[in-house]
């Protein structure tokens, strides 16, 4: 797709409203989670934001499905669109994309390729983590038997289960926190794949560098 084209300007133009929505979204939640003793009335002004929010997310969607000329194969193409759109707390990693972009408007990003990657990476998983211990919380905390009962508790089940650590102290019992549990696991595999493997990609570089520059025979 060339970068004058009907879609790639909506992108451009969409780019910080909808990092901005996502923020939102995620604020909104989060207030409307953790806050048992907020009025009603706050209550569902939480909700009308999220409503309001996720409204412009499905617009995005479907200009984004018209402008591609695609039809029915946009939602094969686009998959995770489609899924960030039916998961719309994952929606926040989408400032990392704005973030890259930032920097690209600006001139050729200061960090390199392996560095970028890391430190998206960690950005990603501040949101997914932050994001996860919300909706595990929601889920859990009033479950009979529950083992997630603060939101501290959620905090430090998200960490060890992106980390891939999983000390097992605190666990998901109802089946909507388990399902948010085997997708947190793949995001944090994923993502930690992504670090270690630039990491690896970085050293060898370097060490091949070292090499190359050495003196022959030395």
């Amino acid at each position: 797709m060339d970068d004058d084209s009907p879609m790639t300007r909506w992108e451009h133009r969409t780019e910080v409203p909808l990092a901005v929505g996502s923020l939102l979204f995620l604020a909104a939640y989060a207030v409307h989670v953790l806050a048992h003793g907020l009025p009603e009335e706050g209550r569902e002004a939480c909700f009308a934001v999220i409503m309001a929010t996720w409204t412009v997310f499905l617009v995005d969607y479907l200009v984004r499905w018209r402008l591609s000329g695609q039809g029915p194969r946009f939602v094969r193409h686009h998959l995770l669109d489609t899924v960030v759109l039916l998961l719309p707390l994952l929606r926040p990693v989408r400032v990392v994309k704005l973030y890259d972009a930032v920097l690209r408007r600006r001139g050729e990003p200061r960090l390199p390729l392996y560095a970028r990657v890391i430190f998206y990476a960690s950005i990603a998983v501040l949101l997914l983590g932050f994001s996860g211990a919300l909706a595990v919380y929601q889920a859990e905390y009033q479950a009979p038997h529950a083992t997630i009962v603060t939101f501290g508790d959620s905090v430090w089940w998200a960490a060890s289960t992106l980390a891939t650590v999983g000390y097992g102290d605190v666990t998901p019992v109802t089946p909507l926190g388990r399902t948010i549990a085997v997708a947190m696991m793949a995001c944090g595999l994923g993502l930690l794949g992504a670090v270690t493997g630039s990491f690896s990609s970085w050293l060898l570089q370097m060490f091949s560098r070292e090499s190359d520059e050495r003196p022959p025979g030395s």
